[in-house]
């Protein structure tokens, strides 16, 4: 990203005359104001790095600005994130590559695409298969000891044993996961899915797609699962499946630091992506059981660039990934070749008479999924507050592993707390339905209890049961209680440093309400057989993870998928549109809010409104620093070792060209950080290949062998004779940059910059002199609030 220093461009055409004021862009600027300089520290979403307590200004005065409550300011825009180069450079290098590749050649590398899409497909679906498995197992332990537990201190006394059994393995085992996550890998925290978003979106993310991540990742959500929080695994196989198609599409592990010689052409920012939206889909297909979902999911959320080859690759791995995790899972229940459970989640066939609904039902499923809505924006503003507090005080890796523990126990605490307390209203006779765990308490022989049945499962059998479980199963009083405490609960969850899905939460929240809801509407109506509590249940869960995530069109397809039943399509889809209307009414989703809580560059579909009275000339970023095509090594170097300069785009220009007005000469072409460090590294000098020396002649492949971790500049030798030497950036440079004039309005410029997947646009004026250039930032920073067209700050976070 090329990130210089800038005048503040003042939309307020009465604010024209203090054309001096500068604002602190990542190489600085001459002044700041004081509310401007104190920066704070933002290494992830929960964790604030306290080790530089001194921050300099620009006259390198040092100054303490970080305090033990750190201030989070809405308004910032974080300098750390860079671009991805989405944007081929079309370089001679690249031409000639191109022009060598034959017809059959071309063939070849769409084969080599499937080839890896149906790689990312069966890895994808082991690592599913692997969670599920070793879930199931450990749960299985778990639970089977805390039932003999309290079955004999029913019997003997001394209950509260087994309350501090349960709370005590919960406590192990999310101790563990979240050690894994807060001191081994932080980029495996959460689900994931904002962070796919942003890379998918054209911003890199540190760590997102690394082998350790992977492993984190799995290990964590396993230890998190089991340790009872109120998380789902379903979630975090979104970014399993991006890194396994980051991983086999570049041929390599730079972890490992092993390269396997394959997939050399797909390694450069471009490919990747494409690759990495079919990870996220086999991700989605290998949950729900969703391939469809899955296609739609990596269209709705994530991908920022789109065409038909790529659906038909995406579509193909989603197969490939829910047939693998079906296949490997009915040889592991010992039914080969049964293929009935596609997903890690299957919602279960409803009977024909529940799927059944009247036209008068429309407006109710519609009143649900206000109720969606509203819960789900309550839901994201206590999380928000949370999220704050965490970013404040809870910043060290020992006290984030100590908040998770205490999460675990208190889980573990309000589950058994309800199941003592509700046990003489909430018995039921066993029934013909197989009951893995059914807990008597003090209910008589041959009953159970209902809410510990809902408390001793993993959640997703959780939302099954109360999916389909028959009218009269649930006592109202329970259902409305355990709504309230797991609402609480899963908000608390959320965020903290371990690795969890939001997905299955939210679908038990709002299948607990929406059953509730249907008790209520069948104890109103004279005729209660059209009220089925399962179908309302169904809804309610639709509603309040939309309300949540505010996805539709992929969300809609998923639970027609996991459900298959084509049948609630159209309620499905009007309760998941009005959870979004109400729910974006109040505040925005749960994965917008940790992107900006990030402070992200991130670009939506569309630019801000009320932003047409800017124009380029206003937002761009100069001075820019430049090239010509013959420079002096000696500048290069400088420039590029210059911390207060972390350009990342350089404008070449004509040197035979006379500057004009504000202008730095005529553009011929535009080089990259990373390319001027593989030539200096590759003493690419004019003076050596005139030379008796004889030099290889440079190839893409150099260039594909240093990504994606190109070397620091610092690394690279020159001595001072080598300073003294001039490089040719004729061959390597871009020589047809995107560039458009000053008066380009912000939309137009916006458009350009979101649909060609840009990381520099340049701004010339008539004479095509360069006087300025636009980036992420400069665009990411506006935005409407309160109907007010904004400017965030920029900010070393």
């Amino acid at each position: 990203m090329a990130n210089v220093a800038k005048k503040v461009s003042w939309s307020n055409k009465d604010d024209e005359d203090r054309p001096g004021e500068l604002t602190p862009l990542l190489n600085g600027s001459p002044t700041a104001s004081p509310a401007q300089t104190n920066f704070f520290r933002i290494e992830r979403l929960t964790t604030v790095n306290l080790d530089d307590d001194l921050t300099q200004d620009q006259d390198g005065v040092s100054t303490t600005n970080v305090s033990k409550e750190i201030q989070h300011n809405e308004k910032l825009l974080s300098l750390k994130y860079e671009s991805l180069d989405y944007d081929n450079s079309e370089n001679q290098l690249f031409m000639e590559e191109e022009r060598r590749i034959s017809k059959i050649g071309f063939h070849v590398l769409e084969i080599k695409r499937w080839i890896v899409c149906c790689l990312i497909g069966i890895f994808t679906g082991l690592i599913a298969c692997f969670i599920d498995i070793v879930v199931e197992k450990l749960a299985d332990i778990k639970y089977m000891q805390i039932k003999q537990n309290i079955d004999k201190s029913t019997e003997n006394g001394g209950l509260s044993i087994s309350l501090v059994l349960w709370a005590s393995l919960n406590a192990g085992f999310v101790m563990i996961g979240s050690i894994l996550v807060a001191f081994v890998e932080p980029a495996a925290a959460g689900s994931g899915i904002p962070q796919i978003k942003c890379y998918l979106n054209g911003v890199k993310v540190s760590h997102v797609v690394r082998l350790k991540t992977l492993v984190v990742k799995v290990l964590g959500v396993i230890f998190s699962v089991v340790g009872g929080l109120a998380v789902g695994k379903e979630g975090p196989m979104i970014h399993s499946g991006a890194v396994i198609a980051a991983g086999i599409s570049q041929g390599r592990s730079s972890t490992l630091k092993k390269d396997f010689k394959i997939f050399e052409y797909f390694r450069r920012d471009t490919e990747k992506r494409d690759f990495v939206s079919a990870g996220a889909a086999a991700g989605v297909s290998a949950a729900f059981g969703a391939p469809v979902g899955g296609v739609l999911f990596s269209l709705e959320e994530g991908a920022s660039f789109w065409n038909q080859m790529l659906t038909w690759r995406i579509f193909f791995a989603s197969m490939i990934s829910t047939f693998t995790l079906n296949f490997v899972l009915s040889i592991y229940h010992g039914n080969p070749g049964d293929l009935s459970s596609p997903g890690l989640i299957n919602f279960g066939q409803f009977q024909s008479e529940a799927v059944q609904y009247n036209w008068y039902e429309i407006p109710v499923f519609m009143c649900v999924g206000a109720i969606g809505g509203i819960l789900g924006a309550v839901f994201n503003r206590l999380n928000y507050c949370l999220t704050m507090f965490r970013i404040r005080y809870i910043h060290r890796p020992c006290l984030q592993v100590i908040e998770a523990m205490l999460v675990g126990a208190v889980t573990a605490t309000v589950s058994f707390i309800m199941i003592y307390a509700m046990y003489s209203s909430d018995c039921q006779p066993i029934g013909e339905d197989p009951i893995k765990y059914p807990l008597q308490m003090f209910c008589s022989d041959g009953e159970y209890n209902v809410i510990a049945t809902t408390f001793f499962n993993t959640p997703e059998k959780s939302v099954c049961s109360l999916f389909h479980d028959s009218p009269g199963s649930y006592n109202p009083l329970t259902l409305g209680l355990f709504t309230l405490s797991y609402f609480f609960l899963a908000c608390w969850t959320y965020g903290l440093a371990v690795s969890s899905g939001i997905f299955i939460p939210s679908l038990l929240i709002g299948a607990a309400w929406g059953r509730l809801f249907g008790i209520f509407l069948s104890n109103i109506s004279s005729d209660p057989s059209w009220a089925d509590p399962g179908k309302y249940a169904l809804m309610g869960a639709a509603a309040q993870l939309g309300g949540i995530v505010r996805m539709t069109l992929s969300l809609t397809v998923i639970i027609v998928e996991a459900t298959g039943n084509v049948t609630y399509g159209l309620p499905i889809m009007l309760v998941l549109m009005t959870a979004k209307i109400f729910g974006d009414f109040c505040i925005e989703g749960l994965y917008d809010i940790h992107i900006k809580l990030q402070s992200v560059p991130f670009l939506g579909w569309e630019p801000p409104e009320k932003s047409h009275s800017l124009t380029a000339r206003e937002v761009m970023s100069y001075p820019v620093t430049c090239f010509k095509r013959l420079e002096k090594v000696g500048r290069i170097v400088d420039i590029l070792s210059d911390t207060a300069t972390n350009h990342n785009g350089f404008p070449v220009v004509d040197e035979n060209h006379e500057p004009e007005y504000d202008n730095v000469g005529r553009l011929c072409g535009l080089i990259l950080r990373s390319q001027l460090i593989v030539l200096l590294k590759h003493k690419v000098f004019v003076e050596r290949a005139n030379s008796t020396l004889t030099q290889r002649k440079l190839q893409l492949k150099d260039f594909r062998d240093a990504y994606p971790r190109f070397p620091p500049i610092q690394s690279i030798h020159v001595s001072q004779d080598e300073r003294h030497c001039t490089m040719d950036l004729t061959d390597f440079m871009n020589p047809t940059p995107y560039s458009v004039p000053g008066e380009a309005s912000l939309p137009r410029v916006f458009r350009l910059f979101r649909a060609l997947g840009l990381r520099h646009l340049v701004i010339c004026d008539g004479s095509n002199g360069v006087i300025g250039i636009v980036t992420r930032k400069d665009l990411a920073r506006y935005r409407l609030h309160k109907g007010q067209l904004e400017e965030l700050e920029m900010a070393q976070t």
